[in-house]
């Protein structure tokens, strides 16, 4: 196959020429209505090769249009076998009959294409046709695209054919191109929209990094504060150190932002041995003064419960699940984490016996500035960014129901034997 498709039905000839001629004319406005009219590009391409190739009474019509660059044409519509080829069959300017007729305005009428040495046959295609008129789409002075179309049987185009397809054509390229124009322009607004919401997802997710190292500053300094008014001592020196960490882990997101995002990994992420039961205490220690209110513990079936991960993509995850948990366990209430494995699957269980989450809610809540309530806790990021940090991973994470109540988030990591 070549630089069209395959046949589809065509009307019977017209015996007079006047009324032909009147025949056209009528054709030719009542395309123009139904080009005009058409609500989508793949609608208007369809109506374009549709209509074309009855006006010429052929068998197939192929519409290719004039890359941006100018250096050649790619196939944007047929009526025929070669779907698949749409936008990725390209005649440089010059190369074979359409990009000749593209590159010099001038239609070309090819008898028979198997003899012509014009034709340029595009390797892996194969097509039944013979006979061959191709026509350009001009529009305020530019070459927008090519018309062709063609039949099985041998056929000698006419002039009176000919010119019956360029005036077709020449109607047919204002049309076809404010269309491009629209779907480019729609296109770009996408582009512009898409680009808007990772700008919105990119300032969500590195406020969110960094509410948890201010948070645990916070509670030192509320410690204090309480110690200092009840004319206690406390141990500064202790809370300084981990106030001036949490500190250090601020200047690292800030100096990093692209680094903190890397719950959209655009990298090879190093992935490697991880003792999951040593990286649970380090985060628990680390962010102890969250959960002053609440009871927090740890349990593994068996230590160390090795798996493969990052420690520091690891510990971000449970960053954002412990806070999650803070945020929505009640004063008092229980906040366990424990781990165990199952074959090769290593498992992280982290629970709280908060409000729970309803059953039509547990796949949503991992979704981008979703949240259960209307409450100011958060910026709904924080579950996309610990399920996309799992993903990172190799693994996955979901939320169970807690019986009687509470919420059990699992995270699930290859496992590696000890």
């Amino acid at each position: 196959m070549v630089e069209t498709s395959k046949p589809g039905p065509r009307p019977k000839r017209s015996g007079d020429a006047l009324q032909r001629r009147l025949d056209e004319l009528t054709f030719v406005a009542r395309v123009a209505r139904l080009a005009a009219s058409t609500r989508t590009w793949d609608e208007l391409m369809v109506t374009v090769v549709d209509r074309a190739r009855d006006a010429a009474e052929a068998d197939v019509c192929s519409l290719y249009l004039t890359d941006r660059d100018g250096t050649g044409v790619t196939l944007a519509a047929t009526n025929g076998l070669a779907r698949e080829w749409i936008g990725r069959a390209r005649l440089r300017l010059g190369q074979g009959i359409t990009g000749i007729v593209a590159e010099t305005r001038v239609p070309i009428v090819s008898d028979d294409i198997r003899q012509d040495p014009r034709f340029a046959w595009i390797t892996g295609l194969d097509q039944p046709h013979t006979s061959m008129c191709s026509v350009p789409l001009v529009w305020n002075d530019q070459v927008i695209g090519v018309l062709n179309v063609q039949t099985i049987r041998k056929r000698h185009f006419r002039r009176g054919d000919v010119r019956f397809l360029e005036t077709l054509a020449a109607l047919l390229a204002g049309i076809v191109e404010k269309g491009r124009l629209q779907r480019e322009a729609e296109a770009q607004i996408e582009s512009l929209r898409a680009i808007d919401e990772a700008r919105a997802n990119l300032v969500a997710v590195v406020t969110h990094s960094l509410r948890t190292p201010l948070a645990v500053v916070r509670a030192y300094v509320e410690l204090l504060g309480g110690r200092a008014q009840a004319g206690e001592q406390p141990d500064a020196q202790e809370w300084e150190r981990q106030a001036l960490q949490q500190v250090d882990r601020l200047d690292q997101a800030v100096d990093s932002v692209l680094e903190s995002l890397r719950v959209f990994p655009s990298g090879a992420i190093e992935l490697g041995p991880v003792d999951l039961t040593a990286v649970v205490e380090e985060t628990t220690r680390e962010l102890a003064p969250l959960f002053r209110r609440h009871r927090l513990a740890t349990d593994f079936v068996e230590r160390p419960l090795r798996a493969r991960g990052s420690s520091e993509l690891i510990r971000r995850l449970l960053g954002y699940l412990l806070e999650n948990a803070s945020k929505y366990a009640p004063v008092n209430g229980r906040i366990d984490l424990y781990g165990w494995r199952v074959a090769d699957r290593a498992y992280l269980a982290i629970t709280d016996d908060g409000p729970g989450i309803p059953e039509e809610w547990r796949e949503r809540i991992f979704e981008p500035f979703v949240r259960l309530d209307d409450s100011p806790r958060g910026a709904g990021i924080g579950l996309f960014a610990a399920r996309r940090l799992a993903r990172a991973m190799g693994g996955d994470l979901r939320v169970d129901e807690r019986l009687p109540r509470g919420t059990q988030f699992v995270l699930e990591l290859e496992a590696i034997a000890p």
